[in-house]
């Protein structure tokens, strides 16, 4: 029987973390908050992901900070936060009392529902976080990383669906990074998870394959139970399907939002000169806004691309583009099928690069490339064949175990090493994921709070990829 359909809107994370690299500000978006907030929307999805790094690396904000004043704000709608397992929202597993002592954190700042997902659908990068939100009351949503190769299928992610709900999700999402999940691909698996699981259903996707709206209305259909969309003004391109067409498409229907077409046209419109604002500053990058059909011949996710095309700009080499894209997929096939997000695509995408501008495959190999091949991230979809793993990391041990139960607790160590620095118990956490650049801040902070010289601050920001 069909039902009403429910949207998290995205624009306060993904969208402009999809098209302006995070970089909207807490002083940009708090003011429409109140507005989202009496909209009726599912959730609103408002931290987690790179917000954090972005809050800390180059806006100089506390990003416990923004997650407080949303939450000071949005009374009615749950707060929503995308968390990578083991990885938290950095860039390598940490100990389970990090992990742990995080999502207390994040849930007792005003988060309602971490959505928790593993880049190599690992189930045992998820135990210590579900275990953690089950523990502070917190709604997990576990999710499925969706991802095309000659080793998945529907029954592979119906199967991963059914494990995450044993395992305590409240609900499961498909969790389509790349914007490969087609229209009928996707009424199929929804069809499949949905008369398997007995939770709800959510499904996000990216607009950058041109297919995601048409997606969702086959996916609603199958009947999917919430859809993530953004706001039309950081909506398409890299980031998420509008949030206006949807809501006006099912208005009226068996599958109305209840959502007033009225409430979100004027959240809208206050996104727009924000917009204007990104694209004169050169953030946000037109080239973003338009569809690329070569994410679904190289099932490879656009902010991915454009990274590729960074680095070979870097070296003079953007003339090898299309090597670059034909390397990945053998990349990607090498290192056991891994779906195609942060911090594998990443890894996979680097590699390549290396490939093709070193004449020789796997002359030079990243250190995470050999972390990835060793198991330290956890287990490839298909395992590495032994030939090559000994190619990549020569005598070395692969990690068979869950990788985190190599990894010491860590959380006294990390308060002794920064305790001069301490004002608030997330400052650990801050540090925990982002050392030096959380340091930096917190020397901004003191220099700010007293009025003294920072003498010894470097008010330089380096560039860094989030």
């Amino acid at each position: 029987m069909a039902k009403k359909v429910g949207i998290t809107e995205t624009i306060l994370r993904d969208a402009h973390q999809s098209l302006i690299a995070t970089r909207m500000t807490t002083e940009d978006m708090l003011p429409i908050v109140a507005q989202l907030d009496d909209i009726g929307y599912h959730s609103l999805e408002a931290w987690g992901g790179a917000t954090f790094d972005s809050c800390l690396r180059f806006l100089n904000e506390d990003p416990w900070e923004r997650l407080r004043k949303f939450k000071s704000v949005a009374k009615k709608t749950p707060l929503q936060m995308l968390f990578r397992g083991q990885n938290i929202l950095g860039y390598r597993h940490y100990a389970d009392d990090v992990v742990e002592y995080f999502v207390q954190k994040s849930i007792a700042n005003g988060i309602d529902i971490l959505r928790i997902f593993d880049a190599l659908n690992d189930v045992r990068n998820f135990e210590t976080a579900i275990r953690a939100a089950k523990k502070e009351k917190g709604h997990v949503q576990a999710a499925v990383s969706y991802t095309i190769s000659p080793v998945h299928n529907n029954q592979t992610f119906i199967d991963l669906a059914k494990l995450l709900e044993s395992m305590g999700a409240d609900s499961i999402c498909i969790k389509d990074m790349a914007g490969l999940l087609t229209p009928y691909a996707a009424y199929d698996l929804v069809k499949g998870i949905k008369s398997a699981v007995k939770i709800p259903l959510q499904l996000h996707t990216h607009y950058t394959s041109g297919v995601a709206s048409m997606t969702y209305l086959k996916a609603i259909e199958a009947g999917v139970d919430v859809v993530d969309c953004a706001l039309s003004p950081f909506a398409m391109g890299t980031s998420q399907p509008p949030t206006e067409p949807l809501v006006a498409t099912l208005r009226g229907t068996e599958y109305d939002t209840g959502i007033s077409l009225e409430k979100v046209s004027a959240a809208s419109e206050y996104f727009k000169p924000l917009r204007e604002k990104y694209l004169k500053s050169g953030l946000l990058d037109p080239k973003m806004l338009g569809v690329d059909v070569n994410t679904l011949i190289y099932q490879v996710p656009g902010g991915m691309l454009s990274n590729l095309v960074s680095q070979l700009k870097q070296q003079n080499r953007e003339d090898q583009y299309e090597e670059v894209l034909r390397e990945v997929p053998r990349v990607r096939e090498d290192f056991g099928y891994p779906p195609l997000v942060t911090p594998t695509s990443q890894i996979v995408g680097t590699q390549a690069v290396l490939n093709v501008l070193m004449g020789e495959r796997y002359k030079m190999v990243s250190k995470e490339s050999k972390a990835l091949v060793k198991g330290e991230y956890g287990t490839t979809p298909v395992p590495i064949s032994d030939e090559f793993r000994k190619r990549i990391i020569g005598d070395e041990t692969p990690i068979t175990v869950r990788p985190a139960d190599l990894i010491q607790p860590e959380l006294e160590k990390l308060r002794g090493e920064i305790k001069e620095y301490i004002e608030r118990d997330e400052d650990v956490l801050s540090y925990a994921l982002f050392d030096q650049v959380a340091v930096k801040f917190f020397e901004k902070r003191r220099a700010a709070k007293y009025k003294i010289e920072p003498s010894m601050v470097d008010l330089e920001e380096k560039t860094h990829p989030v």
